[in-house]
């Protein structure tokens, strides 16, 4: 970030009369640009597209007063004072090289949601923060839910698809919020200080945007910041302990793990088939806390299981009863298209897992079964599945192959497991997945499972990953009819 941008969260701004610019339309600059007008800013929005949504965005803005300038996003008004970015644009691009020469601040509508928390005298929501590569929107869902259970007025929000704007700046007021944010969101939040956050785990994703691995990690790290209470880490992922370490925290905040082995003091983790809590409890060097069984956790995989962990921890941090953990975790249902049984047809399980679009994902989806036949495949994003396709090889059935990528796969299962069955499916229209889906019938066995989850993106063949999972879930369906 430039260092024009304000990093002090508790220094006013005044909105009123400012040139304010808001960069991209869409989720969230068109919010940004309503609330922006309505503190009195002077608003100027400018959009790289010119397609047929954008027009219709910006005549929206228009009659407010709203400027709107559409495919040109490089060019910095005169006379700005303040750019708003919406999160997946680089810092890279010639606008905020521009602003940084010029000394304008660059905010995300997540730095502008924390500046505008509590205006007008409201009390502010403390903020419950997860980030991490997989896993974020069932973490805050899993730590809703705990909190709904303790009988907090909360909402999930920030990357999950609620508008921080809107959670802040709207009439209701919450006691607690549980906020995803996804690391371009905390690139551009500067002056973030959550009451308790976590690091779900760290692996390579979105280096494109980020540059490398190490900005990557950064700016995740970025949400342990001004930590009040706890800073919640995966004992089994060292990289995000690492971050914890070098956090700059208020006095007091403590380092929380969660793991799925016995726990360690100040950590959450599993005994006997019980989650528990040593980090949270009197004396937890000689105590620890039940807060669930395994089997309240929906589904018991392992990475879902550290996932109930975090979200325990976090709700933990902010006083919630064990009580209310159990209670929170049976009323959780995970999305759609997140390991999501669909049927067994003759003795073999059928799991959707389309949202696992990247290689950790998909490893933490291959390691919950014995014996799989996997359906994979789509657009790698640069991605290798050597090192996926070595931790795997035992489990594997068979493999079924699918979209633009496969041969990357292929070749990989051929390296590190031969003697697994392949079928390659020369194919991309969406029809492959019915064929897909009747070729991993033919190689699985009884109490098998022929598990979706593709390590790649879905675009080659669908509109996105709910689409591939819901062709999944159809020919399956087709199966046992």
């Amino acid at each position: 970030m430039g260092s024009g941008q304000v990093t002090d969260s508790s220094a006013p701004f005044d909105f009123r009369g400012k040139h304010v610019t808001v960069a991209g339309l869409g989720v969230s600059g068109v919010p940004a640009a309503k609330v922006l007008h309505g503190l009195g800013a002077r608003v100027t929005v400018v959009n790289d597209g010119d397609d047929e949504r954008a027009r219709t965005q910006a005549a929206e803005l228009e009659t407010l007063g709203v400027t709107v300038r559409l495919g040109d996003g490089a060019t910095l008004p005169e006379g700005t004072e303040l750019i708003v970015t919406a999160p997946g644009w680089k810092p890279d691009k010639p606008l905020f090289t521009a602003a940084h020469e010029a000394g304008v601040p660059v905010w995300g509508d997540v730095e502008l949601a924390w500046r505008l928390r509590d205006r007008d005298g409201r009390k502010a929501a403390p903020w419950l923060a997860v980030t991490g590569t997989n896993g974020k929107t069932t973490t805050v869902q899993m730590l809703a839910s705990i909190l709904r259970a303790a009988g907090l007025h909360t909402a999930a929000v920030g990357n999950i698809g609620v508008s921080l704007l809107d959670a802040v700046t709207g009439d209701e007021e919450y006691d607690v919020l549980a906020v995803e944010l996804s690391s371009y969101q905390l690139h551009w939040a500067p002056s973030l200080r959550a009451h308790s956050a976590a690091v779900l785990n760290l692996a390579p994703d979105h280096l494109d945007w980020h540059g490398s691995m190490e900005a990557y990690a950064a700016d995740k790290g970025r949400i342990y910041e001004g930590n009040r209470v706890a800073c919640v880490y995966n004992v089994a992922d060292k990289a995000t302990e690492d971050l914890v370490r070098a956090a700059d925290v208020e006095e007091g905040c403590r380092a929380v793990g969660f793991t799925l082995g016995s726990p360690a003091p100040s950590q959450l983790g599993v005994v006997e088939g019980l989650l528990v809590d040593r980090a949270f409890v009197e004396d937890r060097h000689r105590n620890a806390q039940e807060l669930a069984e395994v089997s309240d956790v929906n589904p018991p995989a392992p990475h879902n299981i550290a996932n109930a962990l975090a979200a325990a921890a976090l709700a933990r941090s902010f006083g919630v009863s064990a009580a209310a953990v159990r209670d929170g975790l049976r009323a959780f249902t995970p999305d759609a298209h997140r390991i999501a049984h669909v049927a067994d047809v003759d003795g073999v399980a059928y799991v959707d897992d389309s949202k696992a679009t990247n290689t950790h994902a998909t490893e933490a989806s291959l390691a919950a079964y014995e014996s799989i036949v996997w359906i994979a495949g789509g657009l790698a994003k640069g991605a290798t599945f050597d090192e996926l396709v070595a931790g795997a090889a035992k489990r594997l059935r068979g493999a079924v192959l699918i979209g633009a990528d496969r041969a990357l796969i292929r070749e990989a299962l051929a390296r590190h497991a031969p003697e697994v069955p392949v079928v390659d499916l020369d194919r991309t229209d969406t029809g492959a997945m019915l064929q897909a889906v009747q070729e991993a019938q033919r190689l699985a066995r009884p109490g098998d499972t022929v598990l979706l989850a593709p390590a790649c993106a879905s675009m080659d063949m669908f509109t996105n990953y709910n689409k591939r999972g819901d062709a999944f879930a159809q020919a399956v369906r087709e199966l046992g009819a």
